[in-house]
């Protein structure tokens, strides 16, 4: 995963090339100029939105087979070459500490990362391949989140989410039976990612919104962002917003073994649904629908020492009235663990109806086969293993079977 460098306050960063030598940035350059097959067979490379003016969405119309399964991967993403194309300018490279924070080796294994699965971030029919192999009968796609592009000027951060919001919208519409789609927003701008949140729901059919774990390092609650806004919004519309990290900001201590993705990720997580929860997020938006990547973080596996500063201080106490682990009952997390005992652990703690099926389709930090890890849990009843391999999905995204 990719991440914005954010030890400065300004949209852009200062002190990127200082992490780069010269070697390294001629390979970051190549990395972001990658040419691969861009949409796949029978998709036009148009960006035109499919739906009418004012047509209202509908619930995604899903094939099963013979009616016997039903499996969602709610956490897969699609890269967009042609926004990539229009974001060069920005030189995203100078702002992804997967180059900034990261050694040479870690750089030479990212770059092999992005040629090897070109075909699988943006050809759909590799994509439908894989699926067919992973047993997934849909998948929600959510742009790569190296194209939040948060520290674009506003107008043109709306652009590129546009832009990559109607081409997702397309594939939906080309393959109803197999997709439905999670957008992007321009989150540096609260009334232009309202704006563009509307549009995608009420006229391109969005079923929910993909976002990172703060915006240009600041954190989601932080008044500074009004990001009430959003919330508001996304709440109104009963839209599921998917939280996902590229990292962690801070990474200086992370440039060695991967650590930027393996350790900083769901660190971000952590930070960022403990902001949500501490800031009063929750208490002023109760219906918003959040789910969390890679099993939460992990808070979601360590919350009794935030309950008991929140009970020992009264400096964790300033915002909010009820102990900090009853919020986390109303976040949903994804099953990406790598453990067959923590992802038990997750759905005993909050409940099958609060765990969806996801795989991080294509990257290598993947969970391949996500719907084994699902059923290697033997403790898990038929009604309780289909509310995690598509139920819960279904619901929190109005999807219906056909």
């Amino acid at each position: 995963m990719f991440f914005t460098c954010t030890q400065s306050n300004h949209d852009f960063c200062q002190h990127g090339t200082e992490h780069l030598n010269s070697s390294s940035l001629h390979e970051a350059i190549e990395i972001a100029s990658l040419s691969v097959p861009s949409q796949g067979r029978g998709f036009r490379t148009t960006l035109k939105a499919r739906p009418t003016k004012g047509q209202q969405p509908k619930p995604a119309s899903v094939k099963t087979a013979a009616g016997k399964r039903f499996n969602v991967d709610m956490h897969c993403h699609y890269q967009n070459n042609e926004v990539a194309a229009m974001a060069a300018p920005l030189k995203p490279f100078e702002k992804e500490p997967s180059i900034i924070y990261a050694n040479q080796m870690t750089r030479e294994v990212n770059m092999k990362q992005m040629k090897d699965r070109a075909n699988k971030l943006s050809d759909i029919a590799t994509r439908l391949s894989d699926m067919d192999r992973m047993q997934i009968d849909v998948q929600i796609v959510s742009p790569s989140p190296s194209q939040y592009y948060y520290y674009a000027e506003p107008d043109f951060g709306l652009e590129l989410s546009r832009a990559s919001n109607d081409r997702i919208a397309e594939i939906v519409a080309t393959t109803p039976d197999r997709f439905a789609g999670m957008c992007t927003v321009p989150l540096q701008n609260p009334k232009m990612a309202v704006k563009e949140l509307e549009r995608c729901v009420k006229k391109l059919g969005m079923r929910g919104v993909e976002i990172c774990t703060n915006v240009n390092g600041i954190d989601l609650a932080d008044k500074r962002l009004g990001l009430d806004k959003f919330f508001a919004k996304a709440q109104e519309l009963d839209v599921v917003v998917f939280m996902h990290p590229m990292g962690f900001t801070h990474a200086d201590r992370m440039t060695d073994h991967y650590f930027n993705n393996i350790i900083g990720n769901p660190l971000e997580s952590t930070l960022a649904v403990s902001h949500l929860i501490f800031g009063g997020v929750l208490d002023r938006f109760p219906k918003l629908k959040f789910v969390v990547a890679h099993g939460g973080g992990f808070l979601a596996h360590y919350h009794a020492r935030m309950d008991h500063g929140w009970k020992a201080r009264p400096d964790s106490s300033t915002m909010i009235k009820k102990k900090p682990s009853s919020y986390l009952k109303k976040f949903y997390f994804d099953t990406i663990t790598f453990d067959t005992g923590l992802l038990e652990s997750l759905i005993q703690k909050y409940g099958a109806k609060h765990v969806v099926m996801g795989s991080d389709y294509p990257y290598d930090m993947a969970d391949d086969k996500p719907v084994q890890s699902v059923k290697s849990i033997e403790q898990l009843s038929p009604a309780e293993q289909n509310l995690i391999l598509g139920g819960n999905a279904a619901r929190l995204f109005n999807l219906r079977k056909r």
